[in-house]
C-alpha cells in the first residue's frame, strides 16, 4: 500500500493518484499526480503510462487520460500538454492552445512550464525522476504547472513560472501555493561534479542543505530541498509550499523512474485544472 505523510493517496475506479492539502483545500483547483496503478498500457509502461513519446500504443495512452479525468474530476477533452526539453521556458496557455499535444499538434517546442487563467483546461507536464511543481494563485485565479529537472531546477524554473504569474497575471507571489511533487530522493539521486559546480555557480543555492559529498567527485543531490529554495527565493510562503515525501526511485512499484529502469519505463503525469 503506498503511504504518505504529506500528501494524500486517492483511490478511485482501480486510479491511484496523489493531491496536494494545500492544492485541495484552496477549492480553486483539481489536481492530481499519476502513479503506474490504473491504466491499460502493458509491458514496461504498465499500466498507467502518460507520454505518447516513449513507445506505447497511442488508444492506450488515451484511455490512460480518460481513466485518471475520470477520476480526478478533470476535463478531457481541453487537456494541454507542455513540450519539455529541461530547459527553463515557460508559456502562457491561451485558448488556441486547449487541446495542443494530445488532441491536436503543438506549434511550440522546448516549453517546460505552462500558465493559464482559463477555467476547465488541465495543464500536464510530465515526469519519470524529475520533481514536479504546480503552483495556482487563489486570488488571481491562474495555475501553472512546471517540470525541473537537475537543469530545470539550477535554471530556477520554478523563479520563472512565479515571475511570469506576476508579470502576465499581476500575481503576488504571497498569494500563491505551491506544492513539490514525488520524484527522485537524495538518497537515489548520485551526480557528479559538474551537476555540483552548476548549482555553486548559480549563487542562489545553500549547498550545504542541497548537496551531501560520497566520494571523489560525486555527491547526493536532494532535488526537493534545492526546488524548495527556489519557490522561497522567489517570494512564495514556506508554510503555502506542500512537499511530497515519496521517492519515484524508491517507490518503483509505483511510479515510473528513469533512473531504476535504465529508461525502460513509461511516464508520470502532474495535472491541473482550473475550476
Amino acid at each position: 500500500m503506498l503511504q504518505s505523510k504529506t500528501t494524500q493517496i486517492n483511490n478511485k475506479d482501480g486510479v491511484c493518484f496523489i493531491t496536494f492539502p494545500l492544492l485541495s483545500a484552496c477549492k480553486k483547483v483539481n489536481h492530481a499526480f499519476t502513479t503506474k496503478i490504473g491504466g491499460v498500457s502493458q509491458g514496461i509502461f504498465a499500466t498507467m503510462n502518460m507520454s505518447f513519446t516513449v513507445g506505447d500504443i497511442e488508444s492506450s495512452v488515451m484511455q490512460n487520460y480518460k481513466n485518471i479525468c475520470a477520476a480526478a474530476n478533470l476535463t478531457f477533452q481541453n487537456l494541454t500538454l507542455s513540450y519539455q526539453t529541461h530547459t527553463n521556458n515557460v508559456r502562457v496557455i491561451t485558448k488556441e492552445d486547449i487541446g495542443k499535444g494530445i488532441f491536436k499538434e503543438r506549434d511550440y517546442t522546448d516549453v517546460d512550464g505552462i500558465i493559464t487563467n482559463l477555467k476547465n483546461v488541465p495543464l500536464v507536464t510530465q515526469y519519470a525522476d524529475c520533481t514536479p511543481l504546480l503552483f495556482c494563485d487563489p486570488v488571481k485565479e491562474v495555475i501553472a504547472t512546471s517540470h525541473a529537472g537537475w537543469r530545470g531546477t539550477v535554471s530556477e524554473i520554478g523563479l520563472t513560472t512565479v515571475k511570469k504569474m506576476t508579470e502576465v497575471f499581476g500575481c503576488d507571489p504571497k498569494d500563491i501555493i505551491a506544492a513539490v511533487g514525488p520524484c527522485i530522493c537524495k538518497d537515489c539521486y548520485e551526480v557528479d561534479t559538474p551537476v555540483y559546480n552548476a548549482f555553486a555557480q548559480n549563487g542562489n543555492f545553500n549547498l550545504n542543505k542541497i548537496f551531501t559529498k560520497t566520494y571523489k567527485d560525486h555527491y547526493q543531490l536532494d532535488l526537493k530541498e534545492a526546488n524548495k529554495q527556489v519557490l522561497l527565493n522567489a517570494g512564495i510562503k514556506e508554510e503555502n509550499i506542500d512537499i511530497c515525501d515519496l521517492c519515484t526511485c524508491c517507490g518503483n512499484n509505483w511510479f515510473h523512474s528513469h533512473r531504476y529502469t535504465n529508461g525502460k519505463r513509461g511516464t508520470l503525469a502532474a495535472i491541473i485544472e482550473l475550476k
